[in-house]
């Protein structure tokens, strides 16, 4: 005979849950900092006087986009928190307040949602945790998302005013030679000096890759503090029109304001060219013969065995392929880059200005043009530089073929 047994079910067991908080601000005002510092007692006092919480945080960030995740830790360290099971459910005053993108709100609540932590916004009085509230929360991110394109097209409009009127940003953090006072640019005198030195050392011959040496040696620090300098950061103050007492305003742009990618402005939006907008510590004359020393020095083409030649046209590198390719679709040079450890070249215009601007330019592998030019250049079928540079006036790239331009007048056309 059967002998059955009941097993009553065991009572759910008493357990407190892990609640944290998160705030944000927007700036780093004195009112938003005092709002920041409310939000963060106000939360920090009801989660501990709830005896069925533990508080597991009270995270934030100031002076954040809501449309952007990136660059946000204190919602990083959070989300992390809660993936790893430290965290059971998260006070939230407003939708707005954790993201205006509304792709990414859909994703962090769904993630959520699939670990089981609840995300509460107080304002709405919604949980993220009900499937049935997830349609009001969209429909709420994607106002909240309007509002802040909104508000970045209005506050382009009024950056664009300023530039019209002629006004000049002058809210520059470590800038080199200047301090921004009352609006205005001023110059610092021992920066100033160390600006003109680098270009005096410039016109008398020395490199990007010298000047740095010789910067470094004399304990000359960056306009940051740190020791040690960047080629490419003495090459931008060379370059600097602010130096010679102009500004070029809206050198950059943000492309997308959902993502806040900038790019630079090659003419795609319109720039101010303000003359005099601020004392000059470089004289036009001398920025003016550094502009055209650097122009020569981009004319000269430096040969494998370290000599240099002259070339006829404009050298972006230093190396010869750099001086024959050229785009069969919009004209501009290829430029060498290394990706994934591969040595390619790509469209100049493609590179600059992205790829629908020149959508047909090829990506081309080195060591497959290489081997072209070794089949149809070079003798016994062995690439060789000199041999290609004597030979060959100019190379153009189509996505179908390859035209090879002799300096006798001939042409071929490889498939």
């Amino acid at each position: 005979m059967k002998k059955i047994t009941f097993i009553p079910a065991k009572p759910p067991e008493y357990k407190k849950i892990k609640v944290a908080a998160y705030c944000r601000v927007s700036t780093l005002g004195k009112i938003q900092r005092e709002s920041l510092d409310c939000q963060i007692a106000h939360y920090t006092n009801m989660i501990l006087e709830n005896p069925d919480w533990i508080l597991a945080g009270v995270f934030y960030d100031i002076g954040k986009s809501g449309l952007r995740k990136k660059g946000r830790p204190g919602l990083k360290e959070m989300l992390e928190k809660a993936y790893k099971g430290q965290i059971d459910y998260i006070l939230v005053k407003s939708i707005s307040r954790l993201s205006r993108d509304t792709l990414e709100l859909l994703k962090i609540i769904r993630t959520l949602r699939e670990r089981g932590i609840n995300m509460y916004f107080e304002t709405e009085n919604l949980d993220s945790i009900k499937l049935e509230n997830e349609l009001e929360i969209t429909l709420r991110s994607v106002l909240a998302q309007e509002e802040s394109k909104n508000t970045s097209e209005n506050i382009k409009w009024g950056f664009r005013r300023k530039f019209e009127r002629g006004e000049i940003f002058t809210k520059y953090k470590n800038f080199m030679g200047y301090t921004c006072t009352g609006g205005e640019m001023v110059i610092v005198p021992e920066e100033a000096e160390v600006v003109r030195k680098i270009f005096e050392l410039y016109l008398s011959g020395l490199s990007f890759a010298q000047i740095k040496i010789y910067l470094e040696s004399m304990d000359i620090k960056t306009a940051t503090g740190n020791d040690h300098w960047d080629p490419s950061t003495i090459q931008k103050m060379l370059k600097n029109e602010k130096y010679k007492g102009d500004s070029r305003l809206q050198k950059t742009y943000v492309e997308d304001v959902m993502t806040g990618k900038k790019v630079k402005n090659i003419g795609q939006v319109a720039s101010y060219y303000i003359g005099n907008s601020h004392s000059a510590i470089i004289s036009e004359e001398i920025f003016n013969k550094v502009q055209e020393e650097m122009d020569r020095r981009a004319m000269i083409v430096y040969k494998e065995d370290g000599t240099v030649e002259k070339t006829g046209k404009r050298y972006n590198s230093k190396y010869l392929l750099g001086n024959i390719f050229e785009c069969g679709y919009c004209g501009a040079a290829y430029r060498r880059r290394t990706e994934r450890g591969k040595v390619v070249w790509r469209c100049g215009t493609r590179m600059e200005k992205g790829r629908n601007m020149c959508s047909d330019s090829p990506t081309l592998d080195e060591e497959y043009i290489r081997g072209i030019l070794a089949r149809n250049v070079c003798e016994d079928g062995i690439y060789d530089e000199e041999i290609v540079r004597d030979r060959v006036d100019r190379i153009l790239i189509f996505s179908e073929c390859v035209a090879i331009y002799f300096k006798n007048s001939d042409k071929i056309i490889i498939q």
